[in-house]
């Protein structure tokens, strides 16, 4: 009995029961433990001692939510939303409100993939963009599963495919990586490996929008309580244009120059350029502050959670077993060999929520097992850059998931597990293992 599977088999199960996210990690890093031989105490202690891997992580998305909301109080939510109804408009004319769909969801698309290359800020975008947006996305009818498969689509296909931003360090990963384990690839090769699988995801997107979340689906219109109308002015529009801007080129600079986690500083200059302009006061502060970083709370549980999850895991020693008793059950049939190595791809990056750090523990093992099977060198990067995508569309521990679900679930009406993991599961990850499949064969 491998404590891999059972361990992110449980919870997946208690999360799909709608058992809290946090709760499942803790109860399936617990039974992991104890089924992967650690005993009580280890379990315990190996888990505690994870918890801090994603503290950062978790510090940086709680001043990101306080920054967010430092940000309504200037009136530029209500400028973005005031704007993008004159753009986008809510007319019961069919023709143009099908107009205004495709507008508005073609700008959230476009920003979604910006996020990963252009200007590489992950999932700190959602919680500015999204929440005011949500009036509306709820006036033209548009199925939130439908929104959050579109955002999680450009959280992940970019930095899988193309070798900028977040997508530099994934390539860089796979290639240093491969090359531990005797296999060197030149970094520009691939994204021709990842192509097809990627070209999967876009067909996976392509159903959601036209097949499966087709249909007008009603909401209610509710308050959000981070954010309520606020009288802006030129003044307050500007230091808010001006917070953000120097917020993400902190945040840059300090990522992708000095090497460091920028997020933090980033948020922090975003806030502190805000009380220099005044849309926060000193008396109000920390109200303001508290009630953005309880907006972001949920997400950073998950992940210190997450973290706690993938330290037992790796403790018991199952992954490494997992992968070794694959590669002597699948023999020499190629085709059962890449099923097999992209089903192990996904169960390791379902339970740790991260396709960066999966790569690590399945190149060691994959690429003498893709020697074996006669791989090609494009074939053996497609299956381990797959390998590693599949899962972070759909994990309930992703913050591909956990992302857009903090912004769509402002006002209550947005289930994490069954209207964000799910949708993104079966419209990704099912494309992913076949494309995938088909890459390996053919190249």
């Amino acid at each position: 009995m491998n404590a891999v599977i059972i361990s992110v088999f449980v919870m997946l199960v208690l999360s799909l029961l709608r058992i809290n996210v946090v709760l499942a990690l803790v109860t399936g890093a617990f039974i992991g433990g104890m089924v992967g031989g650690l005993g009580l105490e280890s379990t315990i202690n190996t888990f505690t001692e994870g918890l801090g891997g994603n503290a950062t992580v978790a510090l940086s998305y709680a001043l990101l939510g306080a920054f967010a909301v430092g940000l309504s109080k200037t009136g530029l939510p209500d400028a973005l939303v005031e704007t993008a109804i004159k753009l986008v408009g809510t007319k019961e004319d069919t023709r143009k409100k099908a107009l205004s769909k495709v507008l508005l969801l073609l700008i959230i698309l476009a920003v979604s993939i910006m996020s990963q290359n252009v200007i590489p800020v992950h999932i700190a975008f959602i919680p500015i963009l999204i929440p005011p947006l949500l009036k509306i996305l709820n006036e033209l009818h548009i199925d939130r599963r439908l929104t959050a498969s579109i955002i999680t689509f450009g959280l992940i296909a970019p930095y899988a495919l193309m070798p900028v931003g977040f997508g530099g360090i994934f390539h860089d990963i796979l290639r240093t990586n491969m090359a531990e384990s005797g296999q060197d690839i030149s970094t520009y090769s691939i994204p021709t490996a990842m192509l097809i699988p990627v070209f999967g995801m876009v067909i996976g997107l392509l159903i959601a929008i036209f097949f499966s979340y087709r249909k007008p689906k009603k909401y209610e219109q509710r308050d959000i309580s981070v954010h309520e109308s606020i009288t802006y002015s030129k003044k307050s529009i500007t230091f808010a244009i001006l917070a953000v801007v120097i917020s993400l080129i902190t945040q840059i600079y300090l990522t992708e120059v000095i090497g460091v986690q920028g997020m933090i500083y980033g948020s922090l200059v975003g806030i502190v350029i805000l009380y220099i302009g005044g849309a926060m006061k000193f008396t109000e502060s920390d109200v303001i502050l508290t009630s953005g970083m309880k907006m972001m709370a949920f997400i950073g549980f998950v992940m210190i959670a997450a973290s706690g999850f993938t330290s037992v895991l790796r403790e018991t020693g199952h992954i490494e077993s997992m992968v070794s008793t694959s590669a002597e059950w699948i023999g020499t049939n190629q085709l059962l060999g890449v099923f097999a190595m992209l089903t192990v791809g996904l169960l390791i990056t379902m339970g740790i929520g991260s396709a960066f750090s999966t790569v690590p523990i399945i190149t060691a093992i994959f690429v003498p097992l893709c020697g074996e099977l006669g791989f090609s060198t494009m074939a053996t990067i497609s299956i381990i850059g797959t390998a590693g995508v599949l899962g972070d569309a759909g994990s309930p521990a992703s913050d591909s998931t956990l992302g857009p679900t903090s912004g769509l679930n402002a006002d209550g009406q947005h289930n994490h597990i069954w209207d964000t993991c799910v949708p993104t599961f079966i419209h990704y990850n099912i494309p992913l293992i076949i494309f995938g499949c088909i890459a390996a064969m053919i190249l």
